[in-house]
């Protein structure tokens, strides 16, 4: 059994109303942490006391100093953002190592910083090769780290533009049903892409780089023929390349440039039994020297709950089941 241990501590500097955006009414996001985190939280004004064991009770206190920091800029702490910070308090908790606090991307809406030890290796990797490849579950940071790199690379000058791209596999639905042009009809496609770009750069920023091609938003088809110079790439859901697509893509990679590849290999949406290009590529490419693989888990995922659990138990019946793709 483990040892209970008790940990104290008080929010400074004082601020009543940044205190019961914390504690929520009638103490509803204590309660949350109790439950989530198997501890008892008590407090008497700014003053906290939290009982459970080591590991759980730091998780804790983490957790509420996070959401005291946050509350001074977001004036409506929801109960999606607690679930957001307990995630990421486990996750840290989990973790065998602390996360480098010098490890982060710096963007004119702010500091981007890692929730947890794999994003901090993403991001260190993305910094220091050229190619690099982000695998694993929906909700784990993969794609918007990479936008936020690109969006780094581009304030800095290091780039002179980024390109998004994505293959146009139909889960379901098909692209000529939709209405509009080729773009109209991709943009849907890549709308988790946008939403980062929009929340880093500002709407009328991206629009305005999407009109003078700084930023550019192609069909990963559209790429074949093409050298990229000077470019950040990002080529999301590349679990939906077939594996002659990999290869067209890598292959387009010029001078200057840096490319991250995302995807979610238990997601694979392609015909009958064609072959997945990424996990081919997992196969063909990790004795490459400037290719770097950050593998994400279910552990990652920085969402609401029951995310985690739904991706572990897909991931439960993968194994049990396999798959050949």
């Amino acid at each position: 059994m483990s040892t209970l241990k008790t940990t104290e501590f008080e929010f400074l500097p004082l601020d009543n109303e940044r205190l019961l955006l914390v504690c929520g009414e009638c103490n509803e996001n204590l309660r949350l942490i109790e439950r989530r985190l198997g501890v008892e939280v008590t407090n008497r004004g700014t003053k906290f006391q939290i009982i459970g064991s080591k590991r759980l009770s730091k998780a804790a206190s983490s957790i509420l100093n996070s959401l005291y920091q946050e509350s001074a800029t977001n004036k409506r702490l929801s109960t999606s953002d607690v679930h957001m910070q307990i995630q990421v308090g486990l996750a840290s908790s989990n973790d065998n190592n602390d996360v480098d606090e010098k490890i982060c991307i710096t963007t004119k809406r702010g500091l981007i910083r890692p929730k947890g030890k794999n994003q901090a290796q993403y991001i260190s990797q993305i910094l220091s090769h050229d190619v690099n490849f982000g695998i694993g579950p929906a909700g784990t940071g993969k794609t918007y780290l990479a936008v936020a790199a690109a969006v780094d690379a581009l304030e800095k000058q290091e780039v002179r533009r980024i390109i998004l791209t994505r293959p146009a596999v139909e889960a379901g639905e098909r692209l000529g049903f939709l209405p509009g042009d080729l773009a109209s009809k991709i943009d849907p496609y890549l709308r988790p892409l946008y939403d980062a770009l929009y929340e880093m750069l500002g709407f009328e920023t991206v629009a305005k780089f999407v009109e003078r091609n700084v930023i550019e938003v192609a069909p990963l088809a559209y790429m074949r023929g093409r050298t990229l110079n000077e470019s950040f790439i990002i080529l999301d859901e590349s679990q939906n390349t077939t594996c002659e697509q990999m290869k067209m893509f890598l292959t387009r990679i010029g001078f200057r440039s840096k490319t991250v590849i995302t995807g979610d290999i238990t997601q694979i949406d392609l015909p009958g039994n064609t072959r997945s290009g990424l996990r081919h590529a997992v196969e063909v490419l990790p004795d490459i020297d400037d290719i770097s693989f950050t593998f994400f888990r279910s552990k990652d995922v920085v969402r609401h709950q029951v995310v985690q659990r739904i991706v572990e138990a897909y991931e439960r019946h993968e194994v049990e089941n396999g798959s050949n793709r």
